[in-house]
């Protein structure tokens, strides 16, 4: 693997630790893109309430959502086809405030360090969706199958959570299996 493919196992960048060492705005093209964990959330349809600002997620997914991968099924054309795709840059990282907390663009910009699931730092890009961080499983609809008028009744909070154990820096301990004896 050489560095412009950070995604593909541990690399010499990888065992650097650039993401953590680096500020959002030194990265390269390559080692800003490898920041993205492949959760999806972000690519999830999110609905603003017009009184109070507020953000709602929900569980239908962009047009262009693989729900499977959970990345773009389009990505070099994405924002020629979704009109309301934005290119994430270091200033908005800081301060889009709809970033999951479990992005790792939102945690680099907090100054707070990546997780252990996250591709960079576990190695496998299978981690993010074994942690329970990923949409895998979870979409329900994508944003073509149904009206806009319906999308308040899709709205969900677990995009905007954090689920338990995925904010720490270690995978959880798994309990030795103990096989019955037998007799």
């Amino acid at each position: 693997m050489d560095a412009k493919s950070p995604r593909r196992g541990k690399s010499k960048a990888a065992s650097s630790a650039y993401w953590n060492e680096k500020p959002l705005e030194a990265l390269t093209a390559a080692e800003w893109e490898s920041l993205c964990d492949g959760c999806g959330r972000c690519c999830l349809v999110k609905l603003e309430d017009e009184d109070t600002g507020r953000i709602h997620f929900t569980d239908v997914g962009c047009r262009l959502l693989n729900v499977e991968t959970c990345r773009c099924a389009d990505y070099a054309h994405r924002r020629r086809r979704v009109r309301d795709c934005l290119k994430l840059t270091p200033d908005l990282a800081a301060g889009l405030a709809w970033l999951p907390p479990t992005c790792a663009y939102r945690l680099r910009a907090e100054g707070r360090p990546l997780a252990w699931w996250h591709p960079l730092v576990s190695g496998s890009p299978e981690t993010v969706h074994t942690a329970g961080i990923s949409v895998r499983g979870r979409v329900q609809l994508i944003e073509t199958d149904l009206k806009v008028d319906d999308y308040p009744d899709r709205i969900v909070s677990w995009p905007g959570q954090r689920p338990r154990g995925a904010g720490s820096r270690k995978p959880p301990s798994r309990r030795p299996t103990v096989k019955p004896s037998e007799s």
